[in-house]
């Protein structure tokens, strides 16, 4: 589903006019990417995306603070994430 207030584009369109899509965003303007016509992307102003990163972070810390920690040891190495 589309953003509210954003412009939808295609992936081909939003590729082909990237430099005119980042100057509209800059004065304010949000866009949604489409492949393949399912929404892939927002594009939109850095304040947008900050503000709602702060709120997303603040509840992910509340939800982490409220959940018990388990004390199980790791039965895994870091370089085991990594292919």
């Amino acid at each position: 589903m589309a953003e509210p207030g954003a412009v939808v584009v295609s992936a081909s369109e939003a590729n082909r006019s990237f430099s005119s899509l980042l100057r509209q965003v800059a004065q304010g303007r949000s866009f949604t990417v489409l492949s393949h016509g399912r929404p892939v992307a927002t594009i939109g102003p850095a304040e947008e995306a900050t503000a709602s990163r702060g709120s997303s972070r603040g509840a992910l810390l509340a939800r982490l603070a409220n959940q018990p920690a388990t004390g199980a040891p790791r039965s895994w190495r870091r370089d085991d994430l990594y292919d």
